[in-house]
């Protein structure tokens, strides 16, 4: 499931397109993703002109000049893809996912200005809602949200607080959206090897300092991989149809049985099954 820099990066691709703009036509070409469209989907939409378009954990949140907000999660497989121009070649120093399957293609959005995005999402795991703006924050998606790791929001302080008294280790507390929000699996593991902390430690018993660690380690790596264009290890994609990049820059995930990249260490990574997620870690630095 693509995580906060994926989801970022798709953001950020579609923004120029989308955003300021009007969408003088929107087409769902079935009647639901993972849950059904609203009855008034197309019609709220058409005619709309999208005031932002932001992104808050793994959401993207286009803000509408009616009373709705637009509210769209990519689910496993879900990609968004603007059209080319035809006859315009793709930048030949990026390697790009095959054209996806028009099959998958279940919401197509117009602007006045000629752009034109379209949704594919081969499992239907993704989903789209139209929520009142007013009410937004109040949803059950977004009530218990924690704080943006990137923001000044999160800090070691409110982890030494979210973790008092937990035997759980931080790994699986670090995938709590109620803690931080939109981290998933890849990026945590990534941050607990650099900040050299157990993912089976007890989040109760980690200190103030090694927190702060946690935290640098956090946004470090969310940010290299954002500017990567995020990871690619399946489905993902860029809304350019380009490939992420950072999967080149794992120091930990999926590398089972390689030496540890950390500094003075000599030990090997390991993987283990962890509240049903795969924990690739270095049992040697990592304490």
């Amino acid at each position: 499931m693509p995580e906060l820099p994926e989801v970022e990066t798709v953001r950020g691709g579609l923004a120029p397109v989308l955003q300021g703009q009007r969408l003088s036509r929107v087409e769902a070409r079935r009647p639901d993703l993972r849950f059904p469209f609203p009855d008034n989907f197309v019609q709220v939409l058409t005619g709309a002109t999208i005031v932002s378009l932001e992104r808050r954990a793994k959401y993207l949140v286009a803000k509408l000049d009616r009373e709705d907000t637009l509210v769209m999660h990519l689910g496993m497989s879900g990609r968004f893809e603007i059209a080319r121009p035809e006859g315009q070649e793709r930048p030949g120093q990026f390697h790009y996912a095959p054209d996806p399957d028009p099959k998958h293609a279940h919401v197509v959005f117009e602007t006045e200005a000629g752009a034109r995005v379209t949704y594919y999402d081969p499992r239907r795991f993704g989903y789209m809602a139209l929520i009142n703006t007013a009410l937004l924050e109040l949803h059950p998606w977004f009530a218990e949200l924690g704080p943006e790791p990137l923001s000044a929001d999160f800090d070691a302080a409110r982890l030494k607080e979210a973790f008092a008294g937990r035997k759980q280790g931080p790994k699986t507390l670090l995938l709590d959206q109620r803690i931080v929000a939109g981290l998933g699996n890849i990026y945590v593991c990534e941050a607990l090897h650099r900040s050299r902390i157990s993912p089976f430690k007890p989040a109760g018993g980690i200190s103030r300092p090694r927190l702060e660690k946690l935290v640098d380690a956090i946004r470090q790596v969310l940010s290299e991989a954002i500017a990567a264009g995020g990871s690619t290890l399946r489905d993902y994609a860029q809304a350019d149809g380009a490939l992420g990049y950072f999967q080149h820059r794992f120091r930990v995930y999926d590398r089972e049985g390689e030496p540890c990249m950390n500094e003075g260490c000599d030990g090997v990574i390991k993987r283990e099954v962890q509240a049903g997620r795969s924990t690739f870690f270095c049992p040697v630095c990592q304490r």
